[in-house]
């Protein structure tokens, strides 16, 4: 009981330090796997090289693949590929269904964006077709926070998932992730979906608009467009997104037992291609084609360095959350835990539950997904999660989690509710229950398919 007191002790300090302290996570929780060494009364002299082998183990093992898919959000971002994708599904899908275009261009745009850029980006658009189409625009917001959202947290090489997938050590399944976590994440969208036309006629009042912009919805996205000046073409906009996951998905299927490449140099050449950072590798070049004008060198300097700058927290967090998870593994709380969790046959609900918590009392989904897999990885073997297929369901179980629920302490929140002009205790009535629904929803779809295949 001490060890489970200890551990509650740390994970609530954790939490007070990030959410009220305003302590950055990475120090959070390297201080409590410091602590956490004594407190355990682990030998002194094993205390730090067991923080920094866990410390440099991930780095090494998910460093390059969020850096490369980060830089290839941001020349994404920057070239203005994400408003050309979202063109061109509005011209496939058209305006009969507003808030299902919307959930869609989403959907697929937060899987190279993060959520919170692919809003900003987006917003514009939204209003404009939402005025166009005559539907709410809670609705319409709805949609497209949701389509974000379910990606976001479900589907690789956005960071979350993969921070998690690094931390249980079932990276090189990647491509395992990557589809059954977009089975998850459909299910997560449409549940958001079915939720946001709840209110596709519901005259809700919002926050009066800036002077001067109450009817420039069109010109404001016509400016918004102009902005990046000629965009790129359709097909070049989406490659750098579906290069990797299709060369990490056929790699799983050539792995497949079945062997449907056989053992020749052609099986060699898709693994090889189809390796997670290879796959962002090639991405990242596909990205290339994207860049315009006179200095594309400067250019792509800029846009690394942006990469860099934003994925060096991730990195950090992550890492350091495994090394906090190497203490609580060196201690004995994972043979008690493990001894009282073998008969309560709970399953994917736990890494479902403690992220969520997580989420819940801190904000950020991204230390959620960290921390709970870093507190999952010794308990997998007493879960019966300890196979490749019971590790990448406990990944998608914590990405589910890490939706429920989106609130006050949340970023995402706020760049919703406000670019959106929605009043605060509006969007508690209808953004927080809305990532509540998407995260029971997700997390169903990852219990029916741990059914099929556990």
């Amino acid at each position: 009981m001490l060890s489970i007191a200890i551990l509650v002790t740390l994970v609530a300090a954790i939490v007070f330090a990030t959410a009220k302290l305003k302590i950055n996570p990475f120090l959070a929780l390297l201080g409590a796997a410091l602590v956490g060494g004594f407190a355990f009364r682990l030998p002194v002299d094993t205390i730090a090289p067991t923080m920094t082998t866990a410390f440099g183990a991930t780095l090494g093992n998910i460093g390059l693949i969020i850096l490369f898919g980060t830089i290839i959000g941001v020349i994404l971002e920057r070239t203005g590929s994400a408003i050309a994708m979202a063109e061109a599904l509005i011209r496939l899908l058209g305006t009969r269904f507003p808030t299902l275009t919307m959930s869609i261009i989403g959907f697929i745009v937060s899987i190279p964006v993060f959520c919170d850029s692919g809003f900003v980006i987006l917003n514009s658009l939204k209003k404009a077709i939402a005025a166009r189409t005559q539907v709410s625009l809670v609705a319409m917001t709805i949609a497209l926070m949701t389509g974000l959202y379910a990606t976001h947290v479900f589907v690789p090489p956005t960071p979350g998932p993969l921070a998690a997938a690094g931390n249980l050590n079932i990276i090189d399944q990647l491509g395992l992730i990557i589809g059954f976590g977009l089975i998850a994440a459909l299910v997560s969208a449409a549940a958001g979906l079915l939720w946001a036309n709840r209110f596709l006629k519901k005259d809700i009042q919002l926050l009066p608009e800036p002077a001067g912009e109450e009817n420039d919805l069109s010109r404001e996205y016509d400016q918004l467009r102009s902005g990046y000046g000629t965009l790129p073409n359709a097909f070049l906009a989406f490659l750098p997104i579906l290069a990797p996951i299709v060369l990490i998905c056929i790699a799983s299927i050539a792995k497949l037992p079945a062997a449907p490449f056989g053992d020749s140099g052609l099986f060699i050449a898709i693994v090889f291609l189809g390796t997670p950072v290879i796959a962002l590798m090639v991405g990242l070049v596909a990205a290339l084609f994207l860049l315009r004008g006179a200095n594309k060198l400067t250019t792509f300097g800029d846009n690394v360095n942006e990469g860099i700058r934003i994925s060096a927290p991730i990195l950090l967090i992550t890492a350091s959350g495994a090394a906090f998870g190497s203490i609580l593994a060196a201690s004995d709380l994972t043979d008690y835990l493990g001894s009282t969790l073998s008969t309560l046959g709970l399953g994917l609900v736990v890494p479902f539950v403690i992220s969520a918590a997580l989420k819940t009392a801190q904000g950020s989904s991204t230390v959620a997904m960290v921390t709970t897999s870093v507190l999952l990885l010794p308990l997998l073997p007493a879960l019966g999660l300890d196979s490749d297929m019971g590790r990448v369901l406990s990944v998608l179980a914590i990405g589910a989690g890490a939706m429920v629920v989106s609130h006050a302490n949340d970023s995402f929140f706020w760049v919703v509710s406000q670019l959106s002009r929605i009043p605060v205790a509006t969007a508690y009535r209808t953004l927080t229950p809305a990532t509540a629904i998407q995260g029971v929803a997700g997390f169903a779809a990852v219990w029916v398919m741990g059914l099929i295949v556990l």
